[in-house]
C-alpha cells in the first residue's frame, strides 16, 4: 500500500433524500444505473423510502492516478468517518431571487432580511454537532440532539455497509411550526416560525495505512427533498452546471472531441424524458412526436456528420435559447423557468438556458466537428467500471440526478453552488475550519455583501448550502408548477403546460397507473386501439390532490407529501406500438380521496390577493372572482383552475 500518496472521499458531493419509510436505498452510484422496478420507491402507498448517500475512500498515487479503493480493516488500512449535519434555514435570510443576477438589485430591503428576525440565531440553528463511526455494519450514530426553539429535531444518522463504507441517512421529512401558537403557512419558501429536517455538512475521515496517517481530501453531503421522478434527468443537471463552471475557470479541460453518442444524444433525449412529467413536453418530444429524439431514423440522421444533414442539425441547435437573441420569448428550448422568473415576465432570465459548454458542443456538432462512430460506454453498476473510473462516476452520478435550473431557489441546492469560491478543487466543497467562525452578516444580506470577499460564498460551515433553500421544503414543492399567468393574459395562446418549474424532480402532469393498464393490454373487444392511444396521451395533474386555494394547498403538502405517487419506469409488454419503457405515476395513497384529474391544471397569479390589508375572507373572494373570470372567458372548467397570490412569481412586488 506504499504507492498511496493521498486519498479522496467520493462522491465529492453526496446526495441523500428525506423519507418517512422504515427502509432506505442507496442513491445513484453511476450515471446510467438501470431503473428500479415499479413500487421500489415507496412502502405501500403512503411512505417514501429514504435515499442514503454512500461514501467511499479511494487511494491516489503521487501523479494523481487512482490506485484502489481503501477499505477499513483490509490491507492494513483503517478508516474512521466523521460527518457534521446542520439545518440553518430558520436562522438564515429570506429568499426572493438569486443574489448573483442583476435583477436582485431591484428587490425591496425587507426581501434581504433575516428570517425570524426577532429571535436569536442560536435558538434557530439545528446543530447536533458531528458524529463519528467506523467498522463494518455499524449503526446508531443519530443526529438527534439538535433543537430549534428548544424543540428536538432529528436530522438523520450514520451507518456503515458490510465493507465499512459510510452511509448517511437524512431526516424523515418532518416540518412543523416551532412557535406557540403555531405560525400559519403563508408563502412558498419564507415561512416564519417553521422548520424542516433538510440538512447538509462536511464528510471527513481519518485514514491510516499500515498505521501511518494519510492525507484525506474530504467531501460534503446534502440532504434534499424526495425525488418524485427518479428516472428523469433534468435538461441541465447539477453536474452539467458544475462541469461548465470548472471548464470556464480553467480547472477542467473541455472535451477534446465531441462524441455524438456521449455528448449530444443524451442531452437531446432528456427533452424526451420530460414527456413523462409535463404534458407540453409530451406533445413536442413524446413518442412519435415532431421531435422524438429516441426515433432510430431521426437519430441516424442527427448522428451523422455528413454535410447534407447540417441544416437539420442547425435547426435543432437554433431552437436552443439565447438570452441576447430571444429576449422574453417563451418559445425557444428548454421550456423551463429561470432564475428571474416573474409574472408577468420582466427579464430574459425568466427562462433557463443550456450551459456554455453544452452550447459549445452543440456548435461543433452543427459544424460536423464531432465523432459519429464511437459508442459511449455505459456502466450500469459501479463494479462493472474499471477502478480508475469509479471516483468520477460516483461524483457525476450523485449530481446527474440533481437540478441546476431554476435557482428560484431550487430543488437540492441553489445559486451559491455555481461560484467557484466555494470549492477547494473541482466538485469538492471547501470546509470552513472551526477556528474561523463565520461572521455575523447583519439584519440584511444585500447582493454586494453576499458576493464580497468576506461574504458567505467561500469555505462552508455545516448547513451552509441548504440554508438558502425554501422553508419548509414542502411549500416550495407545492409551488413547483407550470403555466403561471395573470388572468388577463389567458387567451387562445395560453398553455397551462409550459413553461415549467423542475418537472424532472416535481412532476407537473403524469400518466396514471389506471391509464397505463389500458395501454399495456393487447387490443380486444373491450380495449380498442383507439382507447389504448387515448390512454397513452392522457395525463393527470400530479398536484391534483391539493386544494385550488393556494394557502390551503401549502398546508396539505406538509401533511401529505409522502402520499403522492412517484413516477417510475414500467415495462411495456404488448408490442412495438409504444415505448418499451413507460414512466407511470405509482398509485397515490387512497386517503387523498378522488379528485378531478385536471384539478390545479391552470395556475393564476392574482396580484390583488397579495395586498397585506386583505383579511382571509376578502382574499378568498378576490381569488374566486379571478377563477370565475378565467372560466368564463376561456376553455377551462372551474375545477381546473387554481387562483391566488404567489410570492414565488412576484419578486418585484409591482402592486405593493
Amino acid at each position: 500500500m506504499t504507492d498511496i500518496a493521498y486519498v479522496k472521499i467520493h462522491p465529492a458531493i453526496g446526495i441523500a433524500r428525506v423519507g418517512n419509510g422504515d427502509t432506505f436505498f442507496y442513491g445513484p452510484e453511476t450515471p446510467d444505473e438501470p431503473p428500479h422496478p415499479p413500487g421500489f420507491s415507496k412502502e405501500g402507498t403512503g411512505k417514501i423510502k429514504r435515499q442514503a448517500a454512500r461514501f467511499r475512500v479511494y487511494g491516489y498515487d503521487k501523479e494523481g492516478n487512482v490506485v484502489r479503493e481503501i477499505l477499513d480493516g483490509q490491507g492494513g488500512a483503517g478508516v474512521e468517518w466523521t460527518v457534521h449535519l446542520a439545518n440553518r434555514k430558520a436562522a438564515w435570510y429570506k429568499f426572493s431571487l438569486a443574489l448573483d443576477i442583476p435583477e436582485a438589485q431591484r428587490l425591496s430591503q425587507d426581501q434581504y432580511e433575516r428570517r425570524n428576525n426577532a429571535l436569536a440565531r442560536d435558538v434557530l440553528t439545528i446543530d447536533p454537532g458531528p458524529r463519528t463511526i467506523s467498522g463494518a455494519n455499524q449503526s446508531g450514530r443519530s443526529f438527534d440532539t439538535g433543537k430549534i426553539n428548544n424543540i428536538p429535531v432529528y436530522l438523520g444518522e450514520l451507518r456503515t455497509d458490510d465493507s465499512g463504507r459510510l452511509v448517511v441517512l437524512g431526516g424523515k421529512g418532518s416540518s412543523a411550526s416551532f412557535t406557540s401558537p403555531p405560525s400559519p403557512l403563508t408563502t412558498f419558501g419564507n415561512n416564519e416560525g417553521w422548520y424542516d429536517d433538510i440538512s447538509d455538512g462536511p464528510v471527513t475521515a481519518k485514514v491510516t495505512i499500515g498505521g501511518t496517517p494519510v492525507e484525506v481530501k474530504p467531501a460534503w453531503v446534502v440532504v434534499a427533498p424526495p425525488n418524485y421522478a427518479p428516472d428523469v434527468k433534468g435538461i441541465v443537471t447539477l453536474h452539467d452546471l458544475l462541469y461548465d463552471l470548472f471548464v470556464q475557470s480553467g480547472d477542467l479541460p473541455a472535451p477534446t472531441t465531441v462524441v455524438f453518442d456521449e455528448h449530444i444524444k443524451p442531452l437531446l433525449q432528456r427533452f424526451n424524458g420530460h414527456q413523462w412529467v409535463n404534458q407540453g413536453f409530451a406533445a413536442e418530444y413524446g413518442w412519435n412526436g415532431p421531435n422524438d429524439f429516441t426515433s432510430p431514423g431521426l437519430l441516424a440522421i442527427l448522428g451523422s456528420k455528413k454535410d447534407q444533414y447540417r441544416d437539420l442539425r442547425q435547426r435543432v441547435y437554433y431552437q436552443m435559447r439565447s438570452y441576447d437573441r430571444d429576449g422574453l420569448s417563451p418559445l425557444p428550448w428548454p421550456w423551463l423557468y429561470g432564475d428571474a422568473m416573474a409574472v408577468p415576465a420582466k427579464s430574459p432570465r425568466q427562462y433557463g438556458v443550456l450551459t456554455t459548454t453544452q452550447e459549445a458542443m452543440l456548435a461543433q456538432w452543427v459544424d460536423g466537428n464531432f465523432d459519429d462512430k464511437t459508442k459511449h460506454t455505459v456502466y450500469q453498476s459501479l463494479d462493472a467500471a474499471p477502478v480508475e473510473l469509479r471516483p468520477a462516476l460516483l461524483d457525476r452520478a450523485a449530481l446527474d440526478y440533481c437540478l441546476a435550473d431554476a435557482f428560484h431557489p431550487g430543488c437540492e441546492v441553489t445559486w451559491p453552488i455555481r461560484h467557484d469560491t466555494l470549492y477547494a478543487e473541482p466538485f469538492r466543497i471547501s470546509h470552513r475550519p472551526d477556528s474561523d467562525p463565520e461572521p455575523d452578516y447583519g439584519q440584511y444580506l444585500l447582493p454586494g455583501r453576499a458576493l464580497s470577499a468576506n461574504g458567505p460564498l467561500h469555505a462552508q460551515i455545516p448547513g451552509g448550502l441548504t440554508r438558502w433553500m425554501g422553508l419548509p421544503w414542502q411549500t416550495d414543492t407545492a409551488s413547483c408548477r407550470s403555466g403561471y399567468e395573470l388572468r388577463a393574459n389567458i387567451g387562445p395562446r395560453y398553455s397551462p403546460y409550459l413553461p415549467s418549474f423542475w418537472p424532472a424532480r416535481v412532476p407537473n402532469h403524469v400518466l396514471k397507473k389506471t391509464d397505463f393498464d389500458i395501454v399495456n393490454q393487447a387490443p380486444n373487444g373491450t380495449v380498442t386501439e383507439d382507447k389504448r392511444e387515448e390512454a397513452f396521451v392522457k395525463r393527470a395533474v400530479w398536484l391534483r390532490f391539493l386544494s385550488p386555494d393556494k394557502l390551503t394547498g401549502l398546508k396539505q403538502m406538509v401533511e401529505n407529501w409522502s402520499k403522492f405517487g412517484v413516477v417510475e419506469t414500467n415495462p411495456y409488454t404488448v408490442d412495438d406500438k409504444f415505448p418499451k419503457a413507460i414512466l407511470v405515476e405509482s398509485t397515490p395513497d387512497p386517503s387523498l380521496g378522488k379528485v378531478d384529474d385536471r384539478q390545479n391544471l391552470v395556475n393564476i397569479h392574482v396580484r390583488e390577493a397579495g395586498h397585506p390589508q386583505l383579511d382571509e375572507a376578502r382574499r378568498a373572494t378576490v381569488n374566486q372572482h379571478a377563477a370565475d373570470e378565467v372560466a368564463r372567458t376561456s376553455v377551462f372548467r372551474p375545477e381546473e383552475i387554481s387562483a391566488g397570490y404567489l410570492a414565488k412569481v412576484d419578486p418585484f412586488r409591482d402592486t405593493r
